[in-house]
């Protein structure tokens, strides 16, 4: 490494392999889009694929990708599970996308 590098701080590089690997996770308009919602209130996946325009079993799997990365967490309430974000980094992550892509509708 040069010597600019040296004194900079970065990541050691299997951090930024697990923040890769995170990153691929959300790398879904779908996924983006339910994590948009849910940012805002706590939905059910039939709310959510709707919102999505796709079927429940595959907002179902979406979601369950995005729980078993810790982004989300669920919460039954009477006979309805509720979903929640789970990782308040995601609001950064969507304001980015919000600030890079919004405007180009």
């Amino acid at each position: 490494m040069n010597t600019a590098c040296s004194e900079l701080e970065l990541l050691d590089m299997k951090v930024l392999e697990k923040a890769a690997e995170c990153l691929r996770s959300l790398s879904h308009p779908h996924r983006l889009r339910m994590i948009q919602i849910l940012l805002q209130t706590p939905s059910t996946v039939g709310d959510l694929a709707a919102a999505c325009e796709i079927p429940s079993n595959m907002a179902s799997e979406h979601l369950r990708l995005l729980k078993d990365r810790s982004f989300l967490a669920s919460e039954r309430q009477g006979r309805n599970v509720y979903y929640h974000i789970a990782e308040p980094g995601l609001a950064s992550i969507m304001q980015c996308v919000t600030m890079r892509y919004g405007n180009n509708q």
